[in-house]
């Protein structure tokens, strides 16, 4: 029934090879490259799409579909094997549909690139690998994935080759992403050895882990409980790959590759594989208390830190950047808390509406970028100081994001609704909650909506602030374009409706949540066995939903008196907190800490091992021993005259010698 998995991670493939290998030489036409580039995705789509609805009608939840024998060394048997179950299949519709529609973007955003082609092929080769992780039966088919969303990450970040930032800012993803994978190798290793050599089960397989992850709740290491460890170094991998404390400072940068990529990474692939990953080793995770506290401060105070810095900044994509590392902060804390089903549940709708608003400013950029062009200016065309008034010359990507605004914000009843307030939710009322974690994500909550409408208002509010020889050249982008934002705007609107919560559900006539129906057989086995859920009444959560609505709209009033009521208060604010102002604008000087402690340190410390060691001591050594042989040799070669008669004198002298000493003795 399902044996056919593969073909969802194969079209990707085939497209990148097709687009990779001809699309320079023999393809050549733009039409054909996007359409075999977006063809492909939208055909995992389909796949994705039939195998979703058999699962939804199936009895049975779990199924693992063997490809082929991978490895087999002593008693690690890895298979190539794809596992689908309602984690999974959920992934792949988010995965294949969101990236489906970045990818029918990406053929008007990119139109007249020279790397067209390039583009398109590491665009497949990232939904390829985002698609493997997903897919995996096993954390060694994962990684697979896990290291590819990686590399992408890299090609597509530095896209623009001739650009010295996008260089630059694809090493940085590429380094700080390889910390935290040697912390998803390293709980590999350890979950594997103790399982085995302990227990005698030598397996990575993420249903036989689940299976007799109960046998090490006695082992120990380093002074804590083996699951603790592995757990930790897991969440250090995730810390990495969905850019939380302290490896998120690789993600805002990565907004030097073209805009379509950001909406990729930032909400359909490769940040989101931190929280998939956790959500997949949920048995493990539960198993240890302490890792879930450490995950869930970490997503708080990510979430909270990352949105005092969206306050301060102009670049509109550097805006959404923060705002995707705070709201994975949102996914963790419903992580540590024990709410995985809202944390996979916030994923889904975060890659609505943040993909949404990735391509709106995308369509805002491409508009200010054109006309800018053609009136021969070199102003920023991301720099929101620059924009303004953009509403009425931009329609429809004015109302498609401030949809997303309004859903990011947690308004009723747009989709990031139904999601944060679950969070919200049970970081209150969960056995494995808080209320120091609850109150910062309320905070959070309410910084959100403060810097997401004053991104809204500094780009399409107020007076038109574009060079005047500018103005007149902006215009609503083509339907390539817009089209993308329609779909992504509408599931940014219905989206949370699959999962209203169960309060709510039932003041409305009993509707029941059917996500966390759906997702019941991946969680709930770990959640009843370690006692996982929230208490407290009806009316208790109805307060506290008001609470979170009331909080939203009042950033949104905060915002909307700053920059549209009175635009000459943020002017006045920075003036008189100058300092404040200037730490939050330079990102606390998070980068410039790291540069002096790790990059500026490592450099120095290769500097010395050059300068230092192998110049003075290695080659010094080296060249010591070169000049005493070359001196001995220099004093050897006298010797060599090549002269028969002074051969024959050394002979005589040295029978005399050796017959006197005969002599003597």
């Amino acid at each position: 029934m399902y044996d056919k998995l593969w073909l969802i991670p194969f079209f990707p493939l085939l497209g990148c090879i097709i687009n990779g290998l001809l699309g320079k030489r023999f393809i050549k036409n733009e039409k054909v490259i996007g359409a075999i580039g977006t063809g492909a995705v939208f055909l995992s789509f389909l796949v994705s799409c039939k195998y979703f609805i058999q699962l939804l009608g199936d009895s049975v939840k779990s199924h693992e579909n063997i490809v082929a024998s991978w490895i087999s060394v002593g008693n690690l048997q890895v298979d190539w094997g794809f596992l689908l179950d309602p984690l999974s299949a959920l992934m792949l519709m988010v995965v294949c549909g969101v990236g489906s529609l970045i990818h029918l973007y990406s053929i008007g955003y990119m139109h007249g690139e020279e790397g067209f082609y390039r583009y398109f092929s590491y665009l497949n080769l990232f939904v390829f690998s985002m698609l493997m992780l997903v897919l995996g039966n096993n954390a060694l088919v994962m990684f697979v994935g896990w290291e590819g969303v990686g590399l992408c990450s890299y090609l597509l970040i530095g896209y623009y080759i001739e650009k010295q930032s996008a260089g630059d800012a694809a090493k940085k993803a590429f380094v700080m992403n390889r910390v935290g994978d040697f912390g998803f190798l390293l709980g590999l290793f350890i979950i594997f050895w103790t399982l085995g050599s302990k227990h005698g089960v030598w397996t990575i397989n993420f249903v036989e882990i689940s299976e007799n992850a109960h046998l090490m709740s006695g082992d120990m290491m380093l002074g804590a409980g083996v699951t603790t460890v592995a757990t930790l170094c897991f969440f250090l991998g995730a810390t990495g790959k969905s850019a939380q404390l302290p490896l998120y400072t690789w993600l805002p940068d990565a907004m030097e590759g073209p805009t379509p990529v950001s909406a990729l990474i930032h909400a359909a692939t490769m940040v989101t594989a931190g929280v998939y990953m956790i959500g997949r080793m949920n048995v493990l995770f539960a198993m240890s208390p302490t890792t879930m506290f450490v995950v869930a401060m970490v997503g708080a105070l990510t979430a909270i830190f990352a949105a005092t810095i969206g306050f301060a900044q102009n670049d509109i994509k550097r805006v959404l950047a923060y705002s995707t590392v705070s709201q994975l902060g949102f996914m963790f804390i419903a992580m540590g808390v024990g709410a995985f089903t809202a944390g996979i549940f916030h994923l889904m709708t975060h890659a609505f509406f943040k993909a949404c608003l990735f391509l709106g400013s995308g369509s805002v950029i491409h508009a200010m970028h054109h006309a800018l062009h053609h009136a021969h200016l070199d102003d920023d065309a991301q720099d929101m100081r620059n924009m303004g008034g953009l509403r009425k010359k931009m329609p429809v990507t004015w109302a498609t994001f401030g949809i997303s605004c309004l859903a990011i914000s947690g308004l009723p009843f747009f989709s990031g609704f139904f999601s944060k307030d679950e969070i919200l939710w049970w970081a209150f009322a969960s056995t494995r909650g808080s209320m120091l974690v609850w109150g910062i994500a309320v905070i959070a909550a309410f910084m959100t909506a403060f810097y997401m409408f004053r991104c809204l208002y500094m780009t399409f509010y107020g007076e038109q602030r574009t060079n005047p020889k500018a103005k007149d050249h902006i215009h609503e982008s083509p339907w390539l374009i817009t089209l993308p934002l329609v779909v992504l705007a509408f599931l940014a609107t219905v989206g949370g409706l699959i999962g209203i919560p169960h309060v709510l559900g039932n003041l409305l006539g009993h509707i029941p949540n059917k996500l966390e129906h759906f997702l019941a057989p991946v969680f709930e086995h770990s959640q009843k066995l370690h006692q996982i859920e929230a208490h407290g009444s009806a009316a208790t959560e109805f307060g506290l939903m008001g609470f979170s609505v009331v909080v939203a709209l009042a950033g949104i009033v905060l915002a909307t008196i700053m920059y549209i009521r009175n635009p000459e208060l943020p002017g006045r604010f920075t003036a008189k907190f100058s300092q404040l102002h200037r730490a939050v604008f330079n990102k606390w000087y998070v980068d410039e800490a790291y540069d002096a402690l790790f990059v500026n340190s490592t450099k120095n410390l290769g500097i010395f091992c050059w300068k230092g060691f192998d110049v003075k001591v290695v080659d010094g050594i080296v060249n010591g021993v070169a000049k005493l042989v070359g001196a001995l040799a220099a004093t050897l070669r006298h010797t060599q005259t090549g002269l028969f008669q002074n051969y024959a004198l050394t002979m005589v002298l040295g029978t005399v010698v050796m017959l006197a000493i005969f002599i003597l003795n």
